[in-house]
């Protein structure tokens, strides 16, 4: 089946629309540091409100354990909404009680409404079915539709998500839509070479994705903290850095079955050690079999990939059609240890083909280091979401609009 979209409700002129967006962005001391996320949600909000819906926008920000939190407020970003739509958008200090209610009745066609963060209501994320499906009614009560377009939560099955899709006439918006569509190329006959990138800290993060895409992908590089436990499978001493140990013997299963597939599995040839974990720790570049020959010895810690490695991984994407990419390749917040990431995120820019940045931890670092959007073919609003998906596990968020 195929996924509902706008198309499916109609017109929605002088519809409460309610849009259950990914408005999750990083705070700090009340400012948005990236505003990616809501940048993502405008075309939807855009298209509504040019039909003349009143819109009620919708996220969680945080994980504020089912009761009001301040620090967690969604109003910063309903200030951005405004600021990035040049219009009014009024802000409603709770979920579905009095303020909900009120800023809902008073919305004009082509009015925009912020309802405050879905968890500050025990309900959104519910193990208890009951309990979810009474939150959703409620939220139900505030609409005539229901516009899904948070693809970063799409692999939740939490009230706004999916039960509120049961609920009301629900399609998905113009942000997943995108999203199916592009992630669909990577899993359904991608444009060959096909190289996939994965970094971040754990292996154990990554193993269904690497299990799922060795049989589909030409080249799977390795960097970030996760690189350290493919070291270590291939007996090379990695001082103090990240190491899962139990992930040793699934691990060397990965490396042999590159092998008998004919993938060519790119590890780093050279990563930068340093004295401790700190922005101004002392640090060299040691070779991928010698990494505890450095003047920290035992105690060295690996950071990021070496410039050798960067090398080698720009030219691995570069001369690639298809290219998926999740996780950093070092500790990219420190300067000292960001050279990896800009290194993969730069050869990212110069693929002739699909280029695709997986969310999370890679999107943030491609706008840390000054890159634009608009560079690369596709920058996934949805880190888990977007493995899940490569991973072809089903998501209730999908599902329910007839994805299948």
């Amino acid at each position: 089946m195929a996924l509902r979209t706008l198309d499916s409700l109609g017109s929605l002129a002088g519809k409460r629309v309610i849009v259950r967006v990914d408005f999750n962005v990083p705070l700090k001391d009340g400012v948005i540091t990236d505003d990616g996320r809501v940048r993502a949600a405008l075309p939807t909000i855009d298209h509504l409100i040019g039909q003349g819906a009143r819109v009620i926008a919708c996220s969680h920000l945080g994980r504020p354990d089912g009761a009001p939190d301040p620090k967690y407020s969604l109003e910063p970003v309903a200030q951005r909404l405004s600021e990035l739509l040049g219009k009014p958008v009024a802000f409603a200090g709770d979920t579905v009680g009095e303020s909900a209610e009120q800023v809902v009745a008073a919305l004009a066609d082509g009015d925009v409404a912020v309802i405050e963060n879905l968890r500050f209501n025990p309900g959104e994320t519910a193990k208890d079915a009951g309990e979810r499906r009474a939150f959703a009614e409620q939220l139900a009560s505030l609409g005539d539709a229901l516009v899904s377009d948070g693809f970063g939560v799409v692999h939740r099955k939490q009230a706004s998500v999916y039960d509120l899709a049961e609920l009301l006439p629900s399609a998905a918006g113009y942000l997943i839509e995108k999203e199916v569509e592009v992630l669909d190329r990577l899993t359904e006959n991608p444009e060959r070479p096909y190289a996939v990138v994965l970094g971040g800290s754990k292996v154990s993060d990554k193993l269904g994705v690497i299990e799922h895409l060795l049989p589909r992908a030409d080249k799977i590089l390795v960097g970030g903290g996760m690189l350290f436990t493919f070291l270590a499978a291939l007996g090379h001493k990695v001082g103090k850095s990240l190491l899962e140990a139990d992930q040793l013997e699934t691990v060397k299963g990965y490396i042999a079955t590159a092998q008998e597939r004919g993938v060519e599995l790119v590890l780093p040839v050279d990563a930068v050690m340093a004295s401790g974990f700190a922005a101004d720790a002392d640090h060299v570049v040691a070779a991928a079999d010698a990494l505890e020959d450095t003047a920290f010895g035992a105690e060295g810690m690996g950071l990021d990939i070496g410039p050798k490695s960067a090398e080698l991984f720009a030219d691995a994407i570069r001369s690639s059609r298809t290219v998926f990419w999740n996780g950093p390749m070092g500790v990219f917040e420190m300067p000292a240890f960001a050279a990896g990431t800009r290194a993969v995120a730069q050869a990212l820019t110069e693929v002739d083909g699909l280029s695709v940045v997986g969310g999370g931890d890679s999107a943030a670092a491609v706008r840390q280091l000054g890159f634009d959007d608009a560079a690369f073919g596709h920058i996934s609003t949805g880190g888990g979401a977007s493995l899940e998906f490569l991973e072809s596990k089903k998501l209730p968020g999908l599902e329910v609009l007839g994805w299948a």
